[in-house]
């Protein structure tokens, strides 16, 4: 594990400050805490004291394309995330959930380490790879984050022609042959659903593009580089309903051959969209298992009120 301090501040040790814990009775692996009412856990939670996650068997099953170990984050004396522990499965897709600064984006920002740019940040615990250290000092940031596609809350495509914001990635690493930039951009255009409908203007500003159109195009534009795994942050916030449904489509179509791990406020689309599902509370990992188990069975009664619209 490491310890992370952007930029390096004097007086400021890895040391993570000793918590209390919830002291629970031994259950059955599995049993649901019957006795517990739905909101003592999260009474826990926000008066500071640590609890254990919940994360179902489903999910330690799965080979893990990355793997989150003891994951601490503070802003400055601010503690945003405490010990997140969790596998991302392998060519799945993983949704976080949770209310509103409860650390989802957070999280998301962590794995390519986009928080490194914000000062004050300091991490313990640390995030692997294909089991290589994201926050191994050797780690070059560079080349870890063409391991990894993002895509943000609004479309940002770049002030270039529709062809050149796909084969973006493959012109900085030096690739010059047409044959295979324009292979790459068939195939990522095709992979985003947008390829009947811009075929015929690859040369036209990426900015003419409707919403929609421009978020597909981020995707086709992260996915040309064949990430290891592809991160969403909230892709469809901003945009409509119908929009939002192309995109929807387009997460199950990336399913089975990406690995996949978005963030959404959306319930509905996380339940219809993912396979696995984490729901976050106030920087914590609460419970994790597949989408349909989170949503019709979950073991925690705090998460049955949450994905049922009872609080958050």
């Amino acid at each position: 594990m490491y310890d992370f301090l952007v930029p390096p501040r004097r007086g400021i040790t890895g040391a993570e400050p000793a918590m209390p814990t919830v002291d629970e009775p031994p259950r059955e692996a599995g049993a649901p805490r019957a006795a517990e009412p739905p909101q003592d856990r999260l009474a826990a939670v926000a008066a500071g004291r640590e609890v254990e996650a919940e994360v179902h068997d489903s999910v330690l099953a799965e080979p893990p394309v990355l793997e989150v170990d003891r994951f601490n984050l503070w802003y400055g004396t601010k503690q945003a995330l405490h010990r997140i522990t969790m596998p991302v499965p392998l060519n799945k897709v993983t949704a976080l959930v949770g209310p509103s600064g409860c650390g989802k984006s957070t999280l998301l920002r962590s794995v390519n380490r986009l928080n490194d740019l914000v000062q004050s940040v300091r991490i313990t615990g640390d995030m692997r790879i294909n089991g290589d250290s994201i926050y191994d000092p050797r780690m070059d940031v560079i080349e870890l984050r063409k391991r990894m596609g993002m895509v943000f809350q609004k479309p940002n495509p770049f002030p270039m022609s529709i062809y050149e914001n796909v084969v973006y990635s493959l012109r900085i690493d030096g690739e010059t042959n047409r044959a295979a930039l324009d292979e790459v951009c068939e195939r990522s255009l095709r992979g985003a659903a947008l390829w009947d409908e811009v075929k015929d203007r690859l040369q036209e500003s990426a900015l003419g593009m409707s919403g929609g159109q421009q978020q597909r195009l981020c995707i086709a534009r992260a996915i040309a580089a064949e990430p290891e795994v592809l991160l969403l942050d909230e892709p469809c916030s901003a945009l409509d309903p119908i929009a939002t449904g192309k995109i929807e489509d387009l997460i199950q179509e990336l399913r089975g051959q990406y690995s996949v791990l978005m963030v959404t406020h959306n319930m509905q689309q996380a339940s219809r969209s993912s396979d696995y599902t984490a729901f976050m509370y106030l920087g914590r990992l609460i419970e994790y298992g597949a989408t349909t188990d989170i949503f019709t069975k979950p073991v925690l009664r705090e998460t049955e009120a949450y994905v049922t619209g009872r609080f958050g």
